[in-house]
Parts: structure tokens; C-alpha cells; sequence
């Protein structure tokens, strides 16, 4: 029998049973045709691979992330996440919708043509993530029709207003999930939902939320599968205590591994999904318990059924391991075609730009003074309780702390207040919103940073301690169409541009990854004392993540989902 590929002798993942079996691997038409103990005396195959004994597992599969986290284009994100084993993805463009509403939906995917990293996109559900924040643009009823007639959507994507599903019914995101639930049924539905329980919880999940990403705890995680939702568990929650609960209890069906956010410098240094594979090993898990989550379960879960096993008939997407536990990748075969061999490094071709030409003129921003970061208050002058936007070094959630600032001749004495400002300008020019607040912490303490890259919104976001190093951050940002720009003492230490929307690079990844982990080591030396600077500060403005948040109308209370005052009278 004719075939195209012919792998002797290798311990074959049988995903069925979830054990290693040793076997020969037919590949023909870039599937699977025979796995078992016949070989070269029954197969004629154009390539023999020796397996030596190592071990075939089949690609890995991420069903929840945003490229865009990533700040770099959908090709050099195949291009990266290949070399770490990763054949499938389901990306979820929000932050480019959020920027340019369903044209950027349409345009990601069109980067992704030509990708070798199968990537099925998941439909924005909210963008934006709240009516408190001004965006680029919107994803409406309309655009999820178009986008279902027009392009191969996989699911829709997070549902992160959880908020306004408990209690509006009439409510976009309510509206969204009725049209969901009665004109295409069939549609999977992620959900966001931090931290709730009880009630809440069953409500969402009775609006047809059955999934979940975000922070895991244990109490969150058995109310979740008791009440039959997924779990998709990113680094994150991936803490000794929930980790252990996976081993031990019986809910291998319900759970997988995904990353949702990865920083370029990580994705070089540590790796993808294959890093938080070797994690759950590490942490105890049995190599086979820990493949089937990164495999098996995902694809299930996105009824991706021609895919995620080794077996008859399925996509013969595949890694050759010299070391299971260790989970060293010696190859990577997308379609039955070698796509990566650690010992033939490939270097990333060049790319060429990918977007339409508006897209790398999105910063509507005239250049800003010292001046704009001066705060003016319409209380008269003396001293009032504030709101301090407190960072925490484990989480990318906040926490909101009262504490006293002095108004004086009308201006906020936020330099005497023994916090920094933080402040953000609206960006599309629609409407020229900016906002202040006060931010304390595990945050920086000396200097500044500028971002537009500050989910959802994208707005430009400026933390700082003076306001000649913010004015200089933020103008930098600007003049460069977006980025990051961290200052200290009137001088530049880290800049990445981002023109392609304000949110991403073109350039290659080795140099963005060298560039990012600059960024993050300049912030960290004005102070910034967490696991994830960067992710850490582009959340401040997501005001779907717990708990005071920032937009370009003003502090944002997320548990209540309404604006809330910097300043109060003391005596409330």
C-alpha cells in the first residue's frame, strides 16, 4: 500500500485510553491512515521517519487566546507558537475589533491565510467590553451575522460583561446571546466570568455561558464544574492547590490547558502551551493526563472532531518527543509535513505589510504637555478622601483603597498625595474623553509609562510620578502610532512602537522579544513588582476585570459596573 509518510517504531499517544503505545504511523493525503504493528513490509512510503522510540502526541491545541496580547502579527505568531508545537489555534480578535469594529475581525484573519498554524477565529462578543469606555469601534448583531456568512467562525468569543447579563436583560450582551441561542444554536459560547458563584454563576450559565478562563480558586472551580461548565485553566490558576484538585478528582473532561495571553519575551524564553504542559508534569500530573488536556479535551470542546488524536482518519498533525516528561520537542509535523526540526533552526521569513493602509494611522493624538497632567477639581479647596487604584503583584485585578488627597487653588496636589497619577486619553479622535485617578501599589515608583496598547479600549494610558517624564512617554507613544514608551528622568529607556493599530509590530520575533523584555525590565526598575508588568498595566483600563479600573470617562467601579468619583467628601 501506497502512502506518504511511514513513522517506525515510536510510542504512539492513544488518546482513547490515554497511554503510550508502541506502534508504527502511516500518513496519507495528511491524515492518519494506520496506526499498529504493520510496517515497511506492507507500506510503500515516499518518507520513512525512524522514531527511535521517541513519542508521537498529536499538535497542540489552544481554543482561548487574543494574538494581539502578543503585540505581534498572526505570522509571526505561527511562526512562533509552531517551533513550541502549537498546530491549532482559536483566536479572539477583540483587541483589533475593539480598534476597527469587524473590518479589524476581517482583516486578522486575512494575515492568517496563509499561516501554517491552523487558526479558527472566535467572534468578538464585547467590543466593547462595556458602554464605559469609548473604542474604535463596536462588534453589533449585524457584524456577528456578516461574519458568520462571510468567514469560518468557530465560536463567539468571551461574553466579559458579565455584569450586565445578571442584571440587564434587555442589555447588548443579553441581546447578543438570545440571537446566538436561536439563530445559530449550535455556536459554542466562552464566557469570562472572575470570581463568581451561587447565583451569578447559575445565571450565566443559563444565558448559555458554559465556559470559563479567567482566575481559578477551588471554591470557583467545583461550583463551575458541578454546574457543567469547561474550565480553561491558563498559568495563572495553575497554583499548587488547583493543580493538585485536577490530579485528584475525576474531571479530566472538563478542564484544558490555555494561554489567552503570552508576552513575546516569554514566548521565546519559555514557550506556549508546551510550557504550561511541562508545568502541570512538574507539578505532578502524569504526562498523559497532561497531553489529553492540551490535545483532547480542547478540540472537543470547539468540536474540532477531526483533530486533538493520533488516529485513523484525523489531521496527522503530530510532535516527535525525545523526552516525555521533559516534554523535549524534537519536531513538528502540521498535515503529515515536517513544519519544524530543533536541530534545522529555520529563520522567520521576511513579511511584508499586511494591512490596509489606515490601519497604521489609528493615534488621533495631538502631542500633550506637562500641562495634561495637571488635575483640575471642581471641589473647593481642602481635603477630601480619594480613590486609589492599588495593584497587586499576583493578579492582574485591583483593588480599591480610600485614602485623603488636598484640592488646592482647584487642582488636585496628586504629587503630595504619596501616589502616582495615572491618566487616559481618548484616542479615536470622536470625542477628546481624558480621565485621572490615583494608583498605588506594586506599580512604579519613579518615572513613567505610556501605552495604547491598554485593553479593551486602546486609549492612550499613562502612568507616572512627574509629569515632564509622562508628557515625554506619552508623545513618544504618539509620534510612533502607538506602543509603549517607558521614561524616567527626562530619558527614554524602553520604546516599542506598535503602528499597526496602536496594538502591534511587524518586525520579526526574535527582535520584538528582545525588545519586550527591555520594556519589562525598564519598568521593573521604576519599581513595578509583578509577574507580569506589562500585562499588569494594559489591564488598568479593563473595566470587566475586578476591581477599579480606569476608562476615558472616569474610575470605573467593576463589581457595580458604573463610573465612580476620584474625590469624596471625607465625613461619607
Amino acid at each position: 500500500m501506497v502512502t506518504d509518510q511511514l513513522i517506525l517504531n515510536v510510542n504512539v499517544y492513544n488518546s482513547y485510553y490515554k497511554r503510550f503505545e508502541l506502534a508504527n504511523v502511516a500518513v496519507k493525503d495528511g491524515r492518519f491512515l494506520y496506526i499498529g504493528g504493520l510496517g515497511a513490509d506492507t507500506f510503500i512510503a515516499n518518507e520513512v521517519i525512524e522514531g527511535q522510540g521517541r513519542y508521537m502526541v498529536p499538535g497542540l491545541i489552544d481554543i482561548h487566546l487574543h494574538i494581539e496580547s502578543t503585540m505581534i502579527t498572526p505570522e509571526t505568531f505561527s511562526y512562533g507558537i509552531l517551533r513550541h508545537g502549537v498546530t491549532t489555534i482559536v483566536p479572539e480578535p477583540h483587541e483589533m475589533a475593539n480598534v476597527f469594529g469587524v473590518e479589524g475581525v476581517h482583516e486578522m484573519i486575512r494575515a492568517s491565510e496563509d499561516c501554517t498554524v491552523d487558526m479558527f477565529y472566535a467572534i468578538p462578543s464585547s467590543v466593547p467590553a462595556t458602554l464605559l469606555e469609548t473604542t474604535g469601534g463596536s462588534i453589533e448583531i449585524e457584524d456577528i451575522d456578516q461574519l458568520m456568512a462571510t468567514e469560518q467562525m468557530i465560536c463567539l468569543g468571551e461574553v466579559m460583561n458579565y455584569v450586565d447579563v445578571i442584571r440587564d436583560p434587555d442589555g447588548k450582551s443579553n441581546r447578543i446571546l438570545q440571537h446566538i441561542r436561536s439563530r445559530y444554536p449550535e455556536l459554542v459560547i466562552e464566557g469570562h466570568t472572575p470570581k463568581l458563584l451561587d447565583l451569578d454563576l447559575h445565571q450565566l450559565i443559563y444565558a448559555g455561558i458554559d465556559s470559563d478562563h479567567t482566575h481559578q480558586s477551588i471554591e470557583g472551580l467545583t461550583a463551575r464544574i458541578a454546574a457543567g461548565m469547561f474550565i480553561e485553566i491558563q498559568e495563572k490558576s495553575m497554583t499548587p492547590d488547583v493543580v493538585d484538585y485536577l490530579i485528584q478528582h475525576p474531571v479530566g473532561e472538563h478542564f484544558c490547558f490555555v494561554t489567552d495571553d503570552v508576552m513575546t519575551d516569554s514566548l521565546v524564553a519559555t514557550g506556549h502551551l508546551d510550557h504550561l504542559v511541562r508545568k502541570a508534569i512538574k507539578m505532578g500530573m502524569t504526562p498523559e493526563d497532561a497531553v489529553y488536556a492540551a490535545t483532547f479535551t480542547p478540540a472537543r470542546r470547539m468540536r474540532m472532531q477531526d483533530r486533538g488524536v493520533i488516529a485513523p482518519n484525523k489531521i496527522a498533525d503530530y510532535l516527535l518527543l525525545s523526552d516525555l516528561h521533559s516534554f523535549e520537542l524534537d519536531a513538528v509535523y502540521k498535515g503529515g509535513k515536517q513544519a519544524y526540526d530543533r536541530h534545522q533552526p529555520q529563520s522567520q521569513p521576511e513579511s511584508q505589510p499586511r494591512f490596509p493602509a489606515h490601519f497604521y494611522q489609528s493615534v488621533k493624538l495631538s502631542p500633550v504637555t506637562a500641562a495634561d497632567f495637571t488635575v483640575v477639581s471642581e471641589k473647593t479647596d481642602g481635603r477630601y478622601g480619594c480613590r486609589v487604584m492599588m495593584v497587586n503583584n499576583v493578579s492582574t485585578f485591583t483593588e480599591e483603597k480610600h485614602s485623603e488627597a488636598e484640592v488646592r487653588n482647584g487642582l488636585l496636589q496628586w504629587q503630595e498625595s504619596g501616589y502616582g497619577l495615572i491618566a487616559t486619553f481618548e484616542r479615536y479622535g470622536k470625542n477628546g474623553n481624558r480621565a485621572y485617578g490615583l494608583i498605588g501599589g506594586d506599580t512604579i515608583k519613579r518615572g513613567a509609562i505610556a501605552t495604547t496598547y491598554s485593553h479593551d479600549n486602546h486609549n492612550l494610558l499613562v502612568v507616572g510620578h512627574n509629569p515632564g517624564d509622562m508628557a515625554l512617554a506619552a508623545n513618544e507613544v504618539i509620534a510612533g502610532q502607538g506602543g509603549f514608551c517607558v521614561v524616567c528622568d527626562g530619558q527614554v529607556l524602553a520604546h516599542l512602537a506598535l503602528p499597526v493599530g496602536g496594538i502591534l509590530t511587524e518586525e520579526p520575533l526574535e527582535i520584538t522579544a528582545q525588545k519586550v523584555k527591555e520594556l519589562r525590565s525598564a519598568m521593573e526598575s521604576l519599581g513595578y513588582n509583578h509577574y507580569n508588568p506589562i500585562m499588569s498595566i494594559s489591564t488598568h483600563s479593563l473595566p470587566v476585570s475586578p476591581a477599579l479600573k480606569i476608562t476615558d470617562l472616569g474610575l470605573i467601579d467593576v463589581g457595580k459596573g458604573e463610573v465612580v468619583p476620584l474625590l469624596f467628601d471625607l465625613d461619607k
